[in-house]
């Protein structure tokens, strides 16, 4: 057995998102309500089809993110190695540009709820946060949510124009669904290759991948060496940035902020073990299609007991490799078999790992007449998809649609099973024999993914300050805590004025509030601003700050 590592996982399923955007909002009131990251979203909600955010960022063609193979078969840098960075260090030209992503705005709120009763309803101009002057409002980071499938932007959709001779969308009956994206955190990530600084790094205790902010120089080769687009500048710091996986949350056991406020609970949160001399062998495979597979044959199975014995030689504490065990990613990924990585052509193992959306079928089936969660019909509706299956595979499994037809059928074959244990009748064993699972193991499925409670949502071990120097603290730990950065001091970043430093201790009171069943206090109460007993009559109390009064 070769050398074993453990990566804190996650797992989204898009069956179940909204498109609500709550975990956008909640990310960034925590991580980038600061100057110089207006535009910043270290979690944002795609519509699909769709141009993404940053525009067509999915293009690498145009952008160079990633890796791909050289003529002798190796890994090399899509955006060109050492010396290529070297000639372009002062200039570089592969970055999206702010009209990419946006131009961030404001109103003049305070013109609104001070101005004087007339006979018109008084107007505040969009203002650019940039320029501070007046501004049109031309694109966003959720964009795509207006304009989600029409020809308007599905023409530009890089994963729609790989597809153009297999489908001709008929956009009257073309639906749209919703992918949420933060940084994947990869196993051979191409950001942190691409740093000459060498600021950009992966945790060895957990995988998290962050920036040495005391180290970051500001060449944003790290901006062009994501395929993502996770990784952005901040122009007022001169320093990259990027999500940092809530990582102050997770060292204490508690899921990142997305996933605590995520109201359609698509997120799962648990603990993978790999085999890191395996990595470069998995991302060079020649065949992309391959490319799933070989990702797979990374993750080692925690019950193995030799993968245990060569975890514990390399220090993995014994409560990680117990969470390894009961981790609901390893569940998603290999027992059940519904979980693929994201875009894995672009050869850097991602570890944000998504269950494609079957909604829409059902629907589809519903709509014509048809019992549309009979196991029959929806294993030959399947290929009838509204969104294409080849669509899904581009995103997924690099164009093989084979692995999203068997997770799809899987999906079905659970909604058949269950609906009619729910009519009360007899179980079916052959629905869940024909996708090659057993009764037992749908139902398990299916508590999971339906009904699973937060602990088993959020197999989450806590850190063990012995794996990583000075991970107690966090104002010597985080990877944005610098001057007038947020660190993890308060939900209002600047706005909320010095942020003191905060122990490891906070948290843990934090994750024992969110795990009670106590209701709050009088004292928490007055803390809290509910809206929902505002009477909609002038502002109400501690929603904004208070007017501090000129000297006369």
């Amino acid at each position: 057995m070769s050398r074993v590592m453990a990566q804190i996982a996650m797992v989204m399923n898009l069956d179940k998102c909204i498109g609500c955007h709550t975990c956008s909002v909640t990310c960034k009131q925590t991580w980038t309500n600061r100057a110089g990251t207006e535009y910043v979203w270290f979690n944002n909600v795609e519509t699909r089809p769709g141009l993404g955010y940053p525009r067509e960022y999915e293009d690498q063609e145009k952008w160079k993110g990633g890796w791909e193979l050289n003529r002798r078969g190796r890994l090399h840098l899509r955006a060109g190695g050492r010396l290529r960075k070297l000639l372009t260090i002062f200039a570089n030209p592969l970055l999206p540009s702010i009209q990419d992503y946006y131009e961030p705005w404001t109103y003049d709120y305070d013109r609104l709820f001070t101005a004087p009763e007339q006979d018109d309803i008084p107007v505040a101009r969009p203002k650019s946060l940039l320029t501070g002057q007046d501004t049109k409002v031309a694109w966003s980071a959720n964009w795509d949510d207006g304009l989600g499938g029409g020809p308007e932007l599905t023409r530009a959709d890089p994963v729609l124009r790989k597809m153009s001779e297999q489908v001709r969308l008929d956009f009257e009956r073309a639906f749209l669904f919703f992918l949420p994206r933060i940084c994947e955190h990869c196993l051979n990530p191409s950001c942190v290759a691409s740093c000459p600084s060498g600021a950009m790094y992966k945790r060895s205790e957990d995988g998290i991948v962050l920036v040495d902010q005391d180290r970051c120089r500001g060449w944003r080769m790290c901006v062009t060496g994501c395929p993502y687009k996770k990784v952005y500048f901040n122009h007022r710091t001169g320093k990259a940035e990027k999500c940092t996986f809530c990582f102050p949350r997770v060292e204490v056991g508690l899921p990142t902020v997305c996933s605590e406020t995520c109201v359609g609970r698509l997120r799962y949160l648990g603990v993978l073990l790999y085999d890191a001399d395996r990595v470069t062998e998995a991302a060079t495979v020649p065949d992309e299609k391959d490319l799933f597979e070989a990702h797979k044959n990374v993750l080692l199975d925690p019950n193995d007991p030799e993968v245990i014995a060569a975890a514990r030689r390399e220090g993995i504490p014994e409560d990680w490799l117990e969470a390894a065990r009961r981790s609901p990613i390893h569940k998603l990924i290999f027992d059940f078999g519904v979980a693929l990585p994201l875009h894995p052509e672009f050869r850097t193992l991602p570890m944000v790992w998504y269950i494609p959306p079957l909604s829409p079928v059902v629907d589809a089936l519903a709509s014509t007449g048809h019992d549309g969660e009979e196991a029959g019909n929806l294993f030959g509706a399947i290929d009838a998809l509204r969104i294409p299956v080849e669509y899904l595979a581009e995103l997924f499994t690099a164009g093989d649609p084979e692995p999203v037809r068997a997770v799809l059928r899987r999906l079905a074959a659970m909604r058949s099973y269950m609906r009619r244990i729910n009519l009360g009748r007899p179980r079916k064993e052959s629905i869940a024999t024909a996708v090659g699972m057993t009764g037992e193991k749908i139902e398990e499925m299916h508590r999971l993914l339906a009904i699973a409670a937060y602990h088993e949502r959020y197999v989450i071990p806590t850190a063990h300050p012995e794996q990583g120097p000075e991970m107690e603290e966090l104002d010597t730990g985080c990877s944005l805590d610098y001057e007038g950065g947020p660190g993890m001091g308060g939900p209002f970043g600047e706005a909320s004025g010095e942020p003191a430093p905060i122990a490891v201790e906070t948290f843990h009171a934090l994750r024992h509030r969110q795990e009670s069943d106590a209701l709050l206090t009088l004292e928490e109460r007055r803390e809290r601003v509910n809206l929902l007993n505002w009477d909609g009559k002038g502002l109400p109390e501690g929603l904004f700050p208070k007017r501090k009064r000129k000297d006369s």
